[in-house]
């Protein structure tokens, strides 16, 4: 394979409708290049964005698809090595590349990289600051694995130089098993948690650990570390050649704050570097995991030199991320929220978030299985503590169950057993058709429902809308 980065004219990406493939299509289209691409099916928001950029979609993986023009084929990371669009791809000789090294190649080399990574809170930490930047006129470049509603998409080219990339731990390629974020070639980085997940891939937190610790060692002298104030975190970032600084709810950090007001659904919050108070947020997004989440962009943007003001202005008019505590409907005075958590750390702050959020309403949690970890018993106990922050808990069936071995797989009537034993009302009802007819007649004016999955759980929020309406 080569490596070598040529000013290519025509690029083709297999599995394109994958968040980051997409974005990184929308990327090439907008530097100036032909793109075309290729999957087993497109849909939303990723069709919408790919039809807006102006990217062809052949749908099914086709060798006839990979013609002698193409300059470059870009190789999602869901992508076998047996895929007719590869095998097609090695046997004309065509230059190929995973989605983070074509990113680094094409946008990374002459930019300052803002890399942020975690095991939790990336995607909406990355589009905070990618927000404030541009807010404050830096103009940078982004790339994202969720949809921003500022900027109505999860990718920009900007100007300036300013990148800021969403760092994700997962590996890269059929032919690079490492980390995709050992590509990013990071200049500044903010690192949100550590703690096992991507069980199909790591064995446990050590390997976890331990792709971190490659990724920090990759930040040069004169970069800068925001590390959250967490024991692991704390560990691997010592490892940095560069300044680190932390952040965290306890005054021990160098960047704290005080215990937030809600108002009407808002945050307010005084913030404090080593130990001095230096001005309130009034932040829209809800909960203590996001107010960590802001005092990380606030640390990065100072340490890059933008105004307290320009700072404050920014989180302010943050609209959020799409299936971020996304509130895709009110019917009856009944909230249906999309959130994507499935690890029992980001369920149990997103029911948190929503207790402070919508104090005294009943709330619902409704989770699917559906990761590559959550569909797995590593988390069987963890599940029950997670889902004990709801007044009332559903859950479905293992999806796609028959790929996780019987003896690896998550039981959610066990789930269900552990809640009820505790004294939380808990149900497992199998199919999303099922718990739209179950909620239909269960629910009340006034209930919160936080619907959780990872993928689109046979569209069962429309589903329930539809159910609900008078």
């Amino acid at each position: 394979m080569s490596n070598a980065l040529f000013d290519a004219k025509r690029i083709h990406l297999i599995a394109v409708c994958g968040t980051g493939m997409a974005a990184l299509a929308g990327l090439l289209k907008a530097a100036g290049h032909r793109v075309s691409g290729s999957d087993a099916d497109i849909f939303p928001p990723m069709s919408i964005l790919l039809e807006r950029a102006g990217v062809p979609v052949s749908i099914g993986f086709n060798a006839a698809n990979i013609t002698p023009d193409i300059d470059r084929v870009v190789i999602g990371n869901a992508v076998r090595a047996d895929n007719p669009e590869s095998v097609a791809t090695l046997a004309q000789g065509i230059s190929y590349s995973s989605m983070p090294e074509t990113l680094a190649d094409f946008f990374l080399k002459e930019r300052k990289p803002a890399v942020v990574t975690g095991t939790h809170g990336k995607t909406t930490t990355s589009s905070l600051l990618a927000w404030v930047l541009a807010s404050a006129g830096r103009d940078p470049g982004m790339m994202i694995g969720g949809w921003v509603k500022n900027f109505d998409g999860n990718y920009r080219l900007g100007k300036s130089e300013h990148f800021v990339v969403e760092g994700d731990e997962y590996d890269t390629a059929f032919f690079d098993k490492g980390p995709k974020f050992l590509h990013y070639r990071p200049q500044h980085a903010i690192l949100t948690s550590i703690e096992h997940d991507h069980a199909d891939i790591y064995l446990d937190l050590a390997a976890v650990q331990q792709a971190f610790c490659r990724f920090v060692a990759l930040l040069p002298r004169d970069g800068f570390l925001v590390a959250a104030d967490d024991p692991i975190v704390r560990e691997v970032a010592r490892g940095a050649a560069c300044e680190v600084e932390t952040y965290g709810l306890d005054a021990t950090a160098d960047w704290s704050a005080n215990v937030p007001v809600s108002q009407d659904g808002r945050l307010i919050y005084e913030v404090r570097y080593r130990g001095k108070g230096i001005g309130t947020v009034d932040s829209p997004l809800a909960g203590r995991h996001n107010l960590k989440n802001s005092l990380a962009v606030i640390a990065l943007c100072h340490r890059l030199g933008v105004s307290w003001e320009a700072i404050c202005d920014g989180i302010a008019r943050f609209e959020g991320v799409k299936r971020r505590q996304e509130v895709v409907g009110t019917v009856r005075n009944i909230t249906i929220i999309d959130d994507f958590a499935h690890h029992p750390t980001a369920i149990a702050e997103t029911l948190a978030a929503l207790r402070l959020r919508y104090p005294g309403q009943r709330l619902w949690a409704v989770f699917e299985p559906r990761s590559a970890s959550s569909r797995r018993n590593i988390f069987q106990s963890a599940f029950v503590d997670a889902f004990s922050g709801a007044d009332r808990t559903i859950i479905a069936d293992v999806f796609a169950q028959e790929k996780v071995p019987g003896d690896l797989r998550l039981d959610p009537a066990k789930i269900i057993s552990g809640l009820t034993a505790a004294g939380h009302e808990a149900m497992f009802i199998p199919t999303a058709a099922e718990i739209v007819t179950t909620l239909a007649t269960a629910l009340a004016p006034g209930d919160v429902i936080c619907i959780m999955s990872s993928g689109g759980f046979g569209g069962i929020h429309s589903k329930l809308l539809t159910a609900l309406a008078p």
